[in-house]
């Protein structure tokens, strides 16, 4: 009985897995190599389908570029001095997204760019590689710039 419950969790936690490997659904590594984004519903349904929020930081630098703890480092860079002090670790990324025709494609969201503390327009979608397409831009999509995230789990 132990073995076939075993078996069963295996089975389940394997279907899990390969069901979020067709989904923009769970945790990517950003192109620059510096944070980890968990995507999933939003908490608030007002905010959209999904939602990322920082989950880690590789090697987290503060202010003064000296290496830090990541559950140390804030958001010194964000352009609303009254969050500068906020955690990095669980802040909102992305929100606002509308799904479109496409599965697995969002549009009309918002990204937080942590590198110069502001807020832009942005789309999302996985690829057919298996990397998600962040495409963040001001005005229209054609004056932006794209990011392919890769995923962790």
């Amino acid at each position: 009985m132990k073995m076939l419950l075993t078996v069963l969790g295996l089975c389940v936690a394997a279907s899990t897995a390969s069901a979020q490997q067709g989904t923009v659904m769970g945790t990517w590594l950003s192109e620059s190599g510096v944070a980890q984004i968990r995507i999933g519903p939003c908490p608030d349904a007002a905010a959209g389908p999904l939602c990322g929020f920082v989950a880690n930081l590789i090697n987290p630098k503060g202010p003064d570029g000296a290496a830090i703890a990541a559950d140390a480092a804030t958001d010194y860079r964000n352009e609303n001095l009254s969050l500068r002090t906020r955690k990095v670790i669980g802040m909102p990324l992305i929100w606002g997204f509308k799904k479109t025709a496409e599965p697995n494609a969002f549009e009309d969201g918002k990204v937080y760019n942590g590198e110069d503390g502001k807020i832009y327009n942005a789309n999302i979608s996985l690829q057919p590689d298996g990397k998600l397409r962040l495409r963040g831009y001001v005005g229209t999509p054609m004056f932006g710039k794209t990011q392919l995230w890769t995923r962790v789990n």
